[in-house]
């Protein structure tokens, strides 16, 4: 499992969906650990084009066009990750870098 890929999990809890597909934004080092959880953001079919949601998709392995919500930020067991459908280019990821810092008003 790396940063910045995207997983499609079942009944996410909460979620009124039967599927949601979710982006790994964790640090690699937490990745990597023991730690039985990883922080993730979801991926909706709408969004409103703030600066905090980044499009999305079949480029990253989605059915279509999406959104990352980075003020959504969850966390969720690395054993719910296991269907793997693509990831981000470097490109992406850096979108997704600057929206996360958005979303969590750091420098």
């Amino acid at each position: 499992m790396k940063r910045g890929e995207c997983y499609r999990v079942h009944k996410p809890g909460g979620d009124p969906k039967l599927y949601r597909t979710f982006v790994v934004v964790s640090r690699q080092a937490l990745i990597d650990s023991r730690f039985p959880t990883v922080i993730c953001a979801p991926v909706y079919s709408r969004g409103e084009g703030l600066a905090t949601q980044i499009a999305v998709g079949p480029d990253e392995g989605l059915k279509h066009d999406s959104w990352i919500m980075c003020d959504n930020l969850v966390s969720l067991r690395k054993s719910d990750l296991t269907h793997y459908i693509g990831s981000l280019s470097a490109r992406k990821q850096a979108e997704l870098d600057k929206a996360l810092k958005l979303a969590l008003d750091l420098p």
